[in-house]
């Protein structure tokens, strides 16, 4: 493997080390877990990303994809290479004020990008604890919400589009598809037609859509966050005519980078919040008083509790 690790470092223009403090720093995230991998790179482009996928094919290996690792149940700690997108892959790309849309690359940390959006009084609203450190990449595949998710949701309400490369390196673009739009990916030759003819062929089986409806969570819970979101696909067009169209993004939000390598993420931007805030603080006599308050909150529509 250090020849294989060796040949793999030529290929890139960005770096791969496999020595042993970048595997014990990488070992770990925000979590108690600990494993050590077998690499960490920081690719600088498409090209590295590709590289890194022809090489785990080949070699039988993973790839983690991470960001800033503030994961709290292990998400980005494995034995296979650390794909790192915080050191060069980290643009904002194209803003767009009359859509209030944004392209940028996994790396861009949540708080730098709103910096950059509030002259223009917008901001990506689903906000964490660790808006100072934790990146676009890492909120996608942890659908990551935060305080105010009753008012703005998650991040997969906000994901418009998402490019993508493959398990073979195919590059692919996931967003809303009309119904045209979407029997023409049915006929795509390749990876890419495939998957959208497999989750053709899961979602239109009645005994599928019977086991999604009734084990899948209540739709009426929104912080609903990691997990494949099959139950969103099936409420979209085609399979519900009323429903929204279809778009692969609402699986990709909340996979933990399992099922596709992000390359750049289109999001939806929302006007800033009230300068003016209200703060209502109760007391209760116990923590069973306390959470039967809090359905007499929602009640009367908080924006955070």
């Amino acid at each position: 493997m250090q020849e294989d690790l060796e040949y793999l470092k030529g290929q890139l223009s960005g770096e791969l080390f496999w020595d042993t403090t970048h595997k014990t720093i990488y070992a770990t995230d925000a979590s108690v877990y600990k494993e050590e991998p077998l690499a960490v790179s920081f690719p600088r482009s498409k090209e590295d990303l590709k590289a890194l996928i022809r090489f785990a094919g080949l070699k039988n290996t993973s790839l983690i994809p991470r960001t800033a690792g503030t994961s709290l149940a292990g998400q980005v700690v494995g034995n296979g290479i650390i794909v790192d997108f915080s050191r060069y892959l980290n643009r904002i790309l194209d803003f767009n004020q009359e859509e209030k849309a944004i392209w940028v690359e996994p790396g861009v940390v949540l708080d730098e990008l709103n910096l950059y959006l509030k002259p223009y009084a917008l901001f990506f609203s689903p906000e964490t604890s660790t808006a100072n450190r934790c990146m676009i990449g890492g909120m996608l595949g942890n659908n990551a919400c935060g305080l105010h998710s009753l008012v703005y949701g998650s991040t997969r309400d906000h994901t418009l589009a998402v490019e993508c490369l493959l398990s073979d390196g195919t590059e692919v673009l996931f967003e809303n598809l009309d119904n045209n739009s979407y029997e023409n990916k049915l006929k795509i030759k390749g990876l890419e037609g495939e998957i959208y003819r497999k989750l053709h062929d899961i979602l239109q089986h009645p005994d599928n859509q019977k086991s999604i409806r009734e084990e899948y969570p209540d739709p009426e819970i929104p912080r609903r966050n990691t997990g494949y979101a099959l139950d969103l696909l099936l409420n979209s067009q085609p399979f519900s005519p009323d429903g929204a169209h279809f778009n692969i993004s609402r699986l990709l939000a909340g996979s933990e980078g399992t099922l596709a390598i992000s390359t750049r993420i289109k999001l939806n931007l929302t006007p800033l919040p009230p300068k003016e805030k209200a703060l209502i603080c109760a007391h209760f006599n116990s923590v069973d008083e306390s959470l039967r308050a809090n359905l007499v909150a929602l009640e009367n529509g908080p924006t955070a509790v």
